[in-house]
C-alpha cells in the first residue's frame, strides 16, 4: 500500500489532543482491553497506526471512531501514555469539520481563535433582530408577571400569528434548518465514504421505514440507553453526566412541542392559553425539572472532564470544553430568567432572557460542527454497523 501521509491532518491532531499520538509503539494493549472492540473489528488500535501515517481519508470513513465513547480504559492501560482515546476524539472533531457545510462556517467553529466571532454573530442577530421588532423597550412589573417574555419582541393584533412566535422564528427556523441540512450533508456524505472503505454493496435498497425500523431507531434505543456507556470502567461517572443530558433535552423537547402547539393553535380558540404556564402545570413541572436535570448534567461533566485533565493528563481541548460551556450557558441563562421574572425584575429578567435566546441559537447553529453533532454522526455510524451486517448487503472481503 502506497503511503501518502497529510501532515497538515496530523499537526491538526496533535493541536486537538491527540498530542499523545508519537508515543504509541503498537502492542495492541488499547484494543485488548476496550470493552467495544472485538475480536473481528478491533480498535483503537488500527486507528493509532493511520493516525501516525496520516491517513486522513481512512479515518474520517472509519465507523469506529465513532462508536469509541472515549471512556477512558485504553487511556488508563496504555504502557506508554499514549491516550487512545484523546486521538480519536481529536479526529472525530476533525470529521465534524471535514464533513461540515457550509465549511466557513465549520472552520470558525472549530477554531478557539474566532470565539470572539462565534458569539458575536448569534448576539448580533438577536441585538438586530430585536430591534427591527420594535419591541426593545422594558416591560412593567405588571406586564412582566402577565405576558412572560411573550412581548419580547413587541406586540400586535394580528390573531393568526403572535408578534414574539414570529420573530423568534425569523431568528431559531433558519438556524435549525441550516444545522438539519448541514448534518444530513454531513452523515450523507460520510454513509458513501463507509460504503466505499468497507466495500459495502448493497443487493437491494431498505425503505426509509425499513432503515428506520431494522438500523436507526434500535441505534437510537441503545445511545438513550446508555448501553455502550456502561460497559466502560475507568469513567463510569460519565453515564451519571450523559444520562440526565441526554433526558433533559427530550424533556425540553417535549415542552417546546406541546407550548408551541398549545399557544400558537389551541390559543386561537382558547385565548387563556397565551402568556406563561402556571408553576403547577405538569408541562411546566416537566420544563423546568429538565433544566435543572440538565444544569446537572452537564455539571457532572464538567466535574469529570477536569478530574481526567488534573488526574489522567488528559489534553484539554477547546472542541470538548466549547460544548460544556455552551449547554451550561442555555441552562443557567434559561433558570435565570425564569426566576427574575417571578421575582418581578424586568431588566434583570430581559438581560437574562436576550442571553438565553443567544445561547440557544448558538446551540441550533454550531450543532453540525460541535461536540454535540456526534449525537447524529454516532447514532448513523452505529445504524451502518448494523446495516453493513444484514442481508441487504452482499458480503465481500475488505
Amino acid at each position: 500500500m502506497k503511503v501518502n501521509p497529510d501532515l497538515d491532518f496530523i499537526k491538526y491532531m496533535k493541536s486537538a489532543g491527540g498530542d499523545t499520538l508519537k508515543k504509541c509503539y503498537q502492542c495492541a494493549t488499547c484494543s485488548v482491553v476496550c470493552p467495544l472492540s472485538t475480536d473481528t473489528k478491533p480498535f483503537p488500535r488500527k486507528e493509532m497506526i493511520w493516525a501516525q501515517w496520516g491517513l486522513k481519508e481512512k479515518l474520517v470513513a472509519d465507523p469506529d471512531v465513532l462508536l469509541c465513547h472515549q471512556c477512558g480504559d485504553c487511556t488508563a492501560y496504555c504502557p506508554r501514555g499514549a491516550k487512545p482515546g484523546d486521538v480519536l476524539g481529536a479526529i472525530r472533531a476533525y470529521m465534524y469539520t471535514h464533513y461540515g457545510f457550509p465549511s466557513g462556517l465549520a472552520k470558525m467553529v472549530s477554531s478557539s481563535k474566532n470565539l470572539p466571532l462565534t458569539i458575536g454573530l448569534p448576539a448580533l442577530i438577536v441585538l438586530v433582530v430585536w430591534f427591527i421588532s420594535g419591541g426593545m423597550h422594558l416591560p412593567s412589573s405588571a406586564d412582566l408577571g402577565q405576558y412572560g417574555f411573550g412581548h419580547f419582541f413587541g406586540h400586535w393584533d394580528f390573531r393568526w400569528l403572535a408578534k414574539n412566535v414570529f420573530f423568534i422564528d425569523i431568528i431559531m427556523l433558519p438556524a435549525a434548518g441550516l444545522a438539519v441540512f448541514s448534518a444530513y450533508k454531513g452523515v450523507s456524505s460520510m454513509w458513501k465514504a463507509m460504503e466505499k472503505q468497507h466495500n459495502v454493496t448493497a443487493q437491494y435498497r431498505p425503505s426509509v421505514n425499513q432503515f428506520v425500523k431494522e438500523f436507526l431507531w434500535p441505534s437510537v434505543q441503545e445511545i438513550i440507553q446508555h448501553t455502550r456507556f456502561r460497559e466502560c470502567k475507568t469513567n463510569i461517572n460519565r453515564v451519571k453526566g450523559h444520562l440526565p443530558l441526554v433526558l433533559s433535552f427530550i424533556g425540553l423537547l417535549i415542552v417546546t412541542a406541546y407550548s408551541a402547539f398549545a399557544q400558537d393553535v389551541l390559543g386561537l380558540i382558547y385565548p387563556s392559553l397565551h402568556g406563561p404556564m402556571s408553576l403547577m402545570n405538569p408541562v411546566k413541572i416537566l420544563a423546568n425539572v429538565s433544566a435543572i436535570a440538565m444544569i446537572v448534567g452537564i455539571g457532572i461533566l464538567w466535574a469529570n472532564r477536569s478530574a481526567m485533565e488534573a488526574e489522567e493528563g488528559t489534553t484539554a481541548t477547546y472542541y470538548d470544553w466549547f460544548l460544556i460551556y455552551e449547554i451550561m450557558a442555555v441552562g443557567v441563562t434559561g433558570l435565570a430568567a425564569e426566576l427574575s421574572r417571578l421575582i418581578g425584575i424586568p431588566a434583570l429578567a430581559y438581560f437574562f432572557y436576550y442571553l438565553h435566546l443567544v445561547s440557544v441559537l448558538m446551540l441550533f447553529l454550531y450543532m453540525p460542527y460541535t461536540k454535540f453533532a456526534h449525537l447524529v454522526y454516532r447514532t448513523f455510524a452505529m445504524a451502518f454497523e448494523k446495516y453493513r451486517e444484514s442481508s441487504f448487503v452482499v458480503k465481500s472481503e475488505e
